[in-house]
C-alpha cells in the first residue's frame, strides 16, 4: 500500500448565524481545507484543516514529494518526514501534518478494515458527550436567526439547543462584552439549568486581576472549569493560585514542551486537545496519555470543524481514558456538512463514534464541489476582525479603559448592542 496522489480543496460551509468572540468573529461560514490522499489501489482517505485558499492548498500540495510512495500505515515515519523539528523550524507544518495524518489513518483503516481509534489502541467508549457551545451571535443575512446578546436571549438560545440536541453542559464564549455581562449571563444560565454543568471561555481576554474577580463572582455555580481567562502560562498559573474553579486551556498549552512545563509547574488543571492544533490525532492522543500519567484530565477542543475533523475528534474521545468532560464542538452551528447524509446527529447531547473503517464517514463529493463554489464566491474572512465593529482590533488584556472608538460594543454598555446583519 502506497500513496500515489494528494489533493486539496477549500470549502466554505454556512453557519446558522455569525459567531462573536473576544478576538473577532466567525463571519457566517467556516472555511476549511479538505485533503485527500489516494493510494495505489485507487482508494481515498480524507483529512481536514482550518483556513483555505490558494496558499493553503499550495502548502498541502507542496508536500507531495514527501508522500508519493509512502505507506499510509507508517504513521511514525510520516510524523518525522513532515514534522521534523529542524526541517520545520521556519515552516511550521503542524496543521498540514494533522490533515494528512488524518487522511492516512482514514485510508489505512479502510484497507485494514479497522477504525481510526483502533490505530490508537481501541475504544473505551462508543459515544462522546458534547457541550452546547453558546456564542453571542449577529443576525444572519435574512434576520431570521441569531442576534443573541442579552442574558434572556442567551438562555433562550441555550434552551433551544438543549431541547433539540439534549445538551447538559453549556459553554459560554465570553470576552466579547465587558466581564460583568458574562457574569450576568452565567448566573442566568445557572438559574435556568440548575442541574447542568457550566463553562466560561473568554479566550484569554482578561488581565489576571479581572480573571480572578470574575472567577470569584461565579464560583458558586456548577462549573466544570474556567477556560483561558487570561493569556500566557504565567498568567494562567497566577489565576489558578487565587481561585477555586479548575482552570483549562487550549491556547497556552499547545505542544509537548509546553505540556511538560505546565505539569512540572502545575499551571493548568485541564488541557483541551485538538486533532489539528496538536499536529494530528495521534499527537493529541499521546498528549492525553501524558496527562493521564500525572492524574490530569483531558478534554477535546473544537476549532470550527466539519464532519471529517469531527470524526477525528470522536475517535480521540473514544480512546482517551481521562476524558472527564464533555467535548467541545462548533458543529451544531453549521447549516450543512460535506458528508453523505449531512450533519451527524446528537442523541442526549452525545454523538456515536463512527462504526465504519478508518474515520468511518463518507465524504459527499457533490457537497464538496458545492461548497467549494461558495468559497470561490464569498472567499475567506479575517478571523481576528469583527464585521460589526469597524476599525476594532483585539488587545490583550481587554480592559475597561480601552479606546471606545475602537472597542465599541466590546467595552461599552450592552444595553444597545450592535446587531448588524452579516
Amino acid at each position: 500500500m502506497s500513496i500515489v496522489d494528494l489533493r486539496a480543496v477549500t470549502v466554505a460551509v454556512p453557519l446558522k448565524a455569525p459567531l462573536r468572540h473576544a478576538n473577532g468573529a466567525h463571519w457566517g461560514r467556516f472555511v476549511r481545507t479538505i485533503v485527500e490522499v489516494i493510494d495505489d489501489n485507487g482508494q481515498s482517505g480524507f483529512g481536514e484543516m482550518g483556513g483555505g485558499g490558494e496558499s493553503a492548498e499550495a502548502a498541502v500540495l507542496s508536500l507531495k514529494p514527501y508522500l508519493i510512495g509512502h505507506d499510509p500505515l507508517q504513521l511514525e515515519q510520516l510524523r518525522w518526514k513532515i514534522m521534523n523539528p529542524t526541517a520545520s523550524l521556519y515552516n511550521n507544518r503542524l496543521q498540514l501534518h494533522a490533515a494528512i495524518e488524518m487522511a492516512c489513518m482514514d485510508l489505512a483503516g479502510k484497507r485494514l478494515g479497522i477504525r481510526a481509534c483502533d490505530l490508537l489502541g481501541g475504544s473505551i467508549r462508543e459515544t462522546v458527550p458534547f457541550a452546547a457551545y453558546i456564542f453571542y451571535r449577529y443576525l444572519d443575512k435574512t434576520g431570521a436567526s441569531g442576534g443573541e446578546t442579552t442574558a434572556d436571549e442567551i438562555v433562550a438560545h441555550a434552551r433551544a439547543l438543549k431541547d433539540k440536541h439534549g445538551f447538559s453542559t453549556h459553554k459560554l464564549k465570553g470576552g466579547h462584552f465587558p466581564p460583568n455581562h458574562d457574569i450576568e449571563v452565567m448566573h442566568a444560565l445557572a438559574d435556568a439549568f440548575p442541574e447542568d454543568r457550566l463553562r466560561l471561555d473568554p479566550n484569554g481576554a482578561w488581565s489576571v486581576e479581572e480573571s480572578v474577580r470574575v472567577a470569584r463572582a461565579i464560583e458558586n455555580l456548577n462549573n466544570d472549569y474556567l477556560e483561558d481567562p487570561t493569556w500566557g502560562m504565567e498568567g494562567m498559573r497566577r489565576v489558578r493560585e487565587q481561585i477555586s474553579i479548575p482552570t483549562a486551556t487550549n491556547q497556552v498549552v499547545v505542544n509537548f514542551e509546553l505540556l511538560a512545563q505546565s505539569i512540572l509547574r502545575n499551571q493548568v488543571d485541564v488541557v483541551l486537545l485538538d486533532t489539528t492544533f496538536w499536529g494530528g490525532l495521534r499527537q493529541a492522543y499521546k498528549a492525553g496519555t501524558v496527562l493521564e500519567t500525572f492524574q490530569y484530565s483531558a478534554a477535546v477542543h473544537s476549532s470550527g470543524e466539519l464532519g471529517i475533523q469531527l470524526a477525528s475528534m470522536l475517535h480521540l474521545g473514544a480512546a482517551l481514558p481521562n476524558l472527564n468532560f464533555a467535548a467541545d464542538a462548533h458543529y451544531h452551528h453549521l447549516v450543512d456538512d460535506i458528508l453523505v447524509g449531512g450533519l451527524m446527529t446528537y442523541i442526549d447531547g452525545a454523538i456515536k463514534v463512527p462504526s465504519g473503517p478508518g474515520l468511518g464517514v463518507e465524504v459527499d463529493r457533490e457537497k464538496v464541489a458545492e461548497y467549494a463554489e461558495v468559497f470561490k464566491a464569498e472567499g475567506g474572512y479575517p478571523y481576528d476582525r469583527d464585521p460589526g465593529r469597524p476599525g476594532w482590533y483585539a488587545q490583550l488584556p481587554e480592559t475597561r479603559f480601552a479606546d471606545p472608538r475602537l472597542k465599541s460594543a466590546s467595552n461599552t454598555s450592552v444595553k444597545a448592542p450592535t446587531r448588524n446583519i452579516i
